[in-house]
């Protein structure tokens, strides 16, 4: 009689293997905005001012800025670097503008095109001292010109503020179509932009690449050094952008502005998705890790909140979403 060998092996069914696998990718791909819509419902849940067009568009009007910065920001992130300077650059990028344009009297046109140039340029400063100075790291490079930068926001203001902006540079910052704040509009058509670049581009699959394995990348001819500088350029830029927005809001322009504005973005971009590794981090996913830092700091403010106690929720939900990080990379090794 033929014997048969018997498997003492648990077998694991496909279909039920297939879920898991799907269950993880879609967590991975929408954690974050299924993150946001329970925090939105807890505090809709907590108090009824939550939930109301008035306080949903204040909202939009304060994540305008962190989204813009934290976008730049996610550009260095992918390729496994960071920027320490961006609250730096936008504060020197826009006491410039208000010498122009305030101190000075010439053409609000000219003050905007000052503000983006000077963030440009100073974020150009940041790439080149990484790739020409071959310093380790970009942490290094950009924590000495955070305070470069933020020294001379209060060498050329002898230390004051700014006041008195014209319209046209108050207009992103102050003004709403249909009850929805311009300067959210401006997010959304710079989220488009820089989703088109990232994954439409070579320079944007460069970045990718770089973050991936810059040795590599190198090797199979990819300008690593002018990529670099392309990234804090834009990176620079899109502080100045959220500097002009800034203005809008307060009327003025302060060397001390932006202070802390660098920890808002990089959380953004880590609870959004990206990974300190690099090579991780899509658009969306930052936009919705800006709407999360701001949906949880109105819902504190609302509930009545400290704003010390404010500033340790934030820090363990990035550390969660740098643990959470860990976990996904560690599983993608195994």
């Amino acid at each position: 009689m033929e014997e048969r060998a018997i498997n003492l092996e648990p077998q694991v069914e496909g279909p039920k293997k297939k879920k898991e696998w799907d269950t993880k990718k879609l967590l991975n791909k929408f954690g974050a905005l299924l993150g946001l819509l329970i925090l939105s419902t807890i505090l809709t849940v907590l108090t009824p001012s939550f939930l109301t067009v008035d306080n949903l568009m204040n909202i939009l009007r304060q994540v305008s800025i962190n989204s813009l910065l934290a976008m730049g920001m996610l550009l260095t992130i992918i390729t496994a670097g960071i920027d320490l300077s961006v609250g730096s650059i936008l504060a020197f990028a826009i006491v410039t503008g208000g010498i122009v344009t305030v101190t000075l009297g010439l053409s609000p046109i000219l003050g905007i095109a000052t503000i983006l140039l000077v963030g440009a340029l100073a974020g150009m400063i940041n790439g080149l001292l990484l790739t020409k100075l071959r310093l380790p790291h970009p942490f290094i490079s950009t924590l000495g010109t955070m305070n470069v930068f933020r020294g001379l926001a209060l060498i050329v203001t002898a230390a004051s503020p700014i006041f008195g902006f014209p319209l046209m540079i108050n207009y992103i910052g102050q003004e709403s179509v249909v009850g929805i704040p311009i300067s959210f509009m401006l997010v959304i058509v710079v989220a488009i932009m820089m989703h088109i670049f990232l994954n439409r581009t070579s320079t944007g699959r460069y970045i990718y690449a770089i973050g991936g394995n810059k040795e590599a990348a190198r090797l199979s001819g990819i300008p690593v050094d002018r990529v670099l500088v392309i990234v804090y350029t834009i990176s620079g830029f899109m502080a100045a952008l959220g500097g002009l927005v800034l203005i809008g809001r307060t009327n003025s322009a302060s060397p001390i502005a932006g202070l802390t504005y660098e920890l808002d973005a990089i959380a953004a971009v880590i609870i959004g998705g990206a990974s300190f590794m690099g090579g991780v981090g899509t658009v969306a996913g930052t936009i919705i890790g800006a709407m999360i830092i701001a949906v949880l700091r109105n819902g504190l403010n609302l509930i009545g909140v400290s704003s010390d106690l404010q500033t340790v929720v934030i820090g363990l939900v990035i550390i969660l979403a740098v643990y959470v990080d860990v976990l996904r990379r560690r599983e993608k090794k195994n």
